[in-house]
């Protein structure tokens, strides 16, 4: 079974009720602390956390004195507006006497469904975690609509782990795990310690929720098991209000885990070679040695480019002789692709005008 001593990297889901108390309106600054120092931990043992946060509008509810309830959109967006600077510089503050920088990510539902834009975001989260930084996740509420939106931080939390490769989501509830029905209702509901696959019947424990949540709570959790699972990551549900949650996780809480469907880098091979190509990359015998030694293709080995193809499509790569070899995401639109085919990679930005990116299909983008 996944442990968080073992994991790469970990996704850490945080709901408004356990960042900012609900009666007053404040951040909850000690839990806030507790779990900076679970992240410091995670850091010190090597993994690359980032964490997925509400909180934004919850916070500039109560510095704009707006009421408890439902808010109309305009309001939402201008709560959340006030409430992110409040939540960075939360996170900042807890985090900085660990020597750990932070970065403020916001997204909508449109950075994940645009290839494009796909490929941007795990681009940057790449280079924030290479640089040891932590990530803070939250929805772009202040643009977001209902078109546009995840809706709920449990799906965001799963497609952010999908994006970053992570091999270990957590979802910090109000609740210790899935059961089999609603334990505040039901006395013989039972916790699940493992699930290793999510059957109709398990589907069918959560449909009233079986948590404090509104009603679908734990279907929105379910959901994003099986988006993570399917990715090759790992999930827990546990319980998330005490102090240093991650810790009592790791040293034995109560906690449901949603066993992974093999590995982030082999659920990501399968999606890629899923795809229908939009064009045919043409390339030489010393790309092809490249390649099958695990190295990402560069325009200096490629002979030809077919095909009408946007930055982020999916193109078939061939050998000289027309064999495919396999398929990935290509960093170029077609016309650019065409025009650096051969071209060392320090010729790029003289070609086309702009720095560009050194690999035409980076590795972790190809399916061979």
């Amino acid at each position: 079974m996944a442990t968080l001593t073992t994991a790469k990297r970990v996704v850490v889901k945080i709901g408004s009720a356990l960042l900012v108390d609900r009666t007053s309106g404040d951040l909850r600054r000690d839990w806030l602390l507790g779990l900076a120092e679970d992240v410091a931990a995670l850091k010190k043992q090597g993994a690359d956390v980032i964490l997925v946060s509400s909180g934004s509008i919850a916070l500039g509810r109560g510095v704009l004195n707006l009421p408890r309830h439902d808010l109309p959109l305009e309001q939402s967006q201008a709560a959340a507006a006030v409430g992110q600077i409040r939540l960075a510089r939360a996170y900042e503050e807890a985090l900085a006497p660990h020597g750990i920088t932070t970065a403020q990510v916001l997204v909508t539902l449109e950075d994940s469904a645009n290839r494009r834009r796909y490929l941007n975001s795990r681009a940057t989260m790449e280079q924030l975690l290479s640089l040891g930084v932590v990530p803070i996740v939250n929805e772009n509420d202040t643009v977001a609509t209902d078109e546009i939106r995840y809706g709920d931080n449990d799906r965001l939390a799963a497609q952010v782990a999908l994006t970053t490769g992570a091999d270990m989501l957590i979802l910090l509830s109000d609740v210790d795990g899935f059961y089999s029905d609603n334990p505040m209702t039901n006395p013989n509901a039972r916790r699940y310690d493992v699930i290793d696959e999510i059957t109709p019947e398990i589907e069918a424990m959560a449909g009233e929720g079986t948590s404090g949540l509104s009603k679908g709570g734990m279907i929105t959790k379910l959901f994003a098991a099986k988006t993570a699972t399917a990715g090759g990551c790992a999930m827990a549900i546990t319980e998330g209000s005490i102090q240093r949650p991650l810790h009592a996780l790791e040293n034995g809480a109560n906690a449901t885990w949603f066993t992974a469907q093999g590995t982030p880098q082999q659920a990501r091979k399968r999606w890629i070679s899923s795809m229908k190509p939009q064009g045919e990359i043409i390339v030489d015998a010393g790309a092809i040695t490249a390649l099958k030694s695990g190295k990402s293709l560069l325009s200096a080995g490629v002979r030809d480019v077919s095909g009408d193809f946007t930055r982020g499509d999916p193109v078939a790569i061939l050998g000289p002789d027309g064999h495919k070899l396999g398929q990935g995401l290509v960093a170029y639109a077609q016309p650019e692709a065409e025009a650096i085919k051969g071209a060392h990679s320090s010729k790029i930005e003289g070609i086309l005008g702009y720095p560009g990116r050194t690999a035409l299909i980076h590795r972790d983008d190809m399916a061979l």
